[in-house]
């Protein structure tokens, strides 16, 4: 008998659960499912969009140039891939590498949200607005979003511009590393939480988080905006 999502008790079943998807269209364009990688106990889970080439090639997140980025901003924090948990949105590479249609995000979103309760993270980073736009169940671009900290349940959700973002636009590197280096501040903070899940659901609200400022590891006071909570 096929194992339900809710019989799946672990990555490796969630993973052989899925198996060679075609549950959409993505499954008859694409190389190799993307399942995610990493410590499937991690504190820190980030969420990207989908897969590219190379990572539809190799059936692994973050392969390509994107993914060199993002291990030199992991590197900047202290922090290497073996010690957070990585994933997308979409589990296959859309073709072109064109952004994933809704139906194709929906089919994928139980595969999702399967992960991160069984990963249970803390602290999820969202990478780029796609993830944030999911995560957060909202539209607002990714440039308003950044620079502030959500709790969706009770697991803090911080969204920072894709990687790739930096790639294109040299201004966005920068920003980046300031972004991880907030992140690693939430990341090491203890609030006596359980660890519980965050998945997206109705009662499930994301919210800002109130604090007037935090001090970055260089001792750079990083203030509040707006009254909003913002947190870079």
């Amino acid at each position: 008998m096929a194992l339900g999502l809710g019989d799946c008790v672990d990555l490796g079943a969630l993973c052989e659960h899925i198996g060679d998807c075609h549950r959409c269209g993505l499954g008859s364009t694409r190389t190799r499912v993307v399942f995610g990688s990493g410590d499937p106990r991690a504190d820190l889970m980030f969420v990207g969009e989908a897969p590219g080439r190379n990572e539809d090639l190799e059936g692994a997140p973050f392969v390509g140039a994107a993914g060199h980025f993002l291990d030199e901003l992991l590197a900047s924090i202290g922090l290497e891939r073996g010690q957070v948990y990585i994933a997308n949105v979409v589990k296959c590479r859309p073709p072109g590498n064109r952004d994933p249609l809704p139906d194709e995000i929906a089919t994928c979103t139980p595969f999702l949200r399967r992960q991160i309760e069984l990963i249970s993270p803390r602290v999820i980073a969202t990478l780029g607005r796609f993830a944030a736009h999911w995560l957060l169940d909202t539209t607002a671009p990714i440039s308003s979003l950044r620079g502030r900290l959500y709790h969706v349940g009770t697991t803090r959700v911080v969204p920072v511009f894709h990687p790739a973002a930096a790639l294109y636009d040299a201004s966005k590197r920068q920003v980046l590393f300031d972004d991880f280096k907030r992140l690693r501040i939430v990341a090491d903070e203890r609030d006596g939480s359980d660890g519980a899940v965050a998945s997206r659901s109705p009662d499930a609200q994301a919210t800002p988080e109130a604090e007037d400022a935090r001090q970055a590891p260089d001792g750079e006071t990083v203030p509040a905006q707006g009254g909003q909570g913002a947190l870079f």
